[in-house]
């Protein structure tokens, strides 16, 4: 199934459920309003969907309209949980290496993560409105999960049966607040501001075969004011499996439906596909030549995240947007 949320004036907004090829969308009252209603009782309403997914996708279903992206908001616009990871290792290391520091062998075998907040995602075609250029303004292409409930303590095996689905995200960072975040020992704060996702949101069974191990097996392209930046893998050199991030996450702690999880910037050793944020091209840059030489984001700069289906069908619509200077 394919699900949306339209802004309907309303904080968590109207769910939708969205054609396979995104060309048509039908609102669902008598089963959710919500995507967080529809995930509070996943099991007794999806069946009840999936028979109105399959009608929508026969063309059955005569009150169907156009699907529009820009009427969407995040798929979940608020949630109680957003904790993004970094199972990408090799961007890790990167990073490390850039500013000469080894990696501690513990990185290999548990996962980082911060806990951003989650209560003003932006809507994937609205700006994103900051501050200050001077803050570093980077994009991090990513994918993201969203669970049922998960009870404290889950193993690795049973944790995939809790994905019910998948979006893209772009976990907007602010690289030049980092350092002093960093330095007083708590975490991010400040340099996470809202993050933004997918028009649309998938279940799994959505990518056939590509969903594999709990990972993707596709790459994820992003362009940089129209032009490619990368289109790294992101089912290559993923250390950590989603399984394995939601048994990380909830080793002390039961989940909520509702809960996203992020994999964190896509990032390939095969450098030759490109890079999921600027910060790893500086980084890469600075390897090689010593110095960074591609800036951050400017006020008037756009990014495109989109992921693609082996027939070049879009499969999440696409995030699409400007940083612009916000004037409060």
């Amino acid at each position: 199934m394919k699900l949306a949320s339209y802004n309907n004036g309303r904080r968590d907004g109207q769910l939708m459920l969205v054609s396979r090829d995104l060309s048509r969308a039908v609102a669902v009252p008598a089963i959710a309003h919500t995507l967080q209603q529809l995930l509070d009782s996943w099991a007794l309403l999806q069946p009840q969907l999936q028979e109105l997914y399959d009608a929508l996708n026969d063309g059955l279903l005569d009150n169907a309209q156009p699907f529009d992206e820009a009427k969407c908001l995040a798929p979940l616009p608020r949630a109680y949980q957003w904790a993004d990871g970094s199972a990408y290792v090799n961007h890790v290391e990167l990073v490390r290496k850039a500013r000469g520091a080894d990696m501690p062998e513990t990185f290999w075998t548990d996962p980082l993560f911060y806990q951003g907040g989650s209560d003003s995602f932006i809507a994937p075609k609205a700006d994103i409105p900051l501050a200050s250029e001077e803050w570093g303004i980077d994009f991090e292409s990513e994918i993201a999960i969203i669970t049922d409930d998960v009870p404290m303590g889950v193993s690795d095996k049973d944790a995939n049966q809790h994905i019910k689905l998948l979006m893209l995200v772009n976990d907007v960072s602010l690289r030049n607040l980092i350092p002093a975040e960093l330095a007083k020992g708590f975490g991010f704060f400040q340099s996470k501001p809202s993050s933004s996702f997918s028009p649309v949101a998938v279940t799994p069974d959505e990518l056939g075969a590509r969903w594999q191990d709990s990972k993707v097996h596709l790459p994820l392209v992003t362009h940089l004011n129209g032009e490619l930046f990368g289109r790294p893998n992101a089912g290559v050199d993923m250390t950590f499996n989603f399984s394995q991030l939601i048994a990380h996450v909830a080793k002390t702690r039961p989940l909520g439906a509702g809960a996203i999880i992020g994999s964190g910037t896509i990032s390939n050793y095969d450098r030759s596909a490109g890079s999921s944020c600027l910060a790893e091209k500086r980084m890469l840059e600075v390897i090689a030549s010593g110095k960074a030489t591609t800036p951050f984001m400017h006020f008037g700069d756009t990014v495109r995240i989109e992921m693609f289906d082996d027939k070049g069908v879009t499969i999440f619509g696409a995030i699409d947007q400007k940083v612009v200077e916000y004037k409060g």
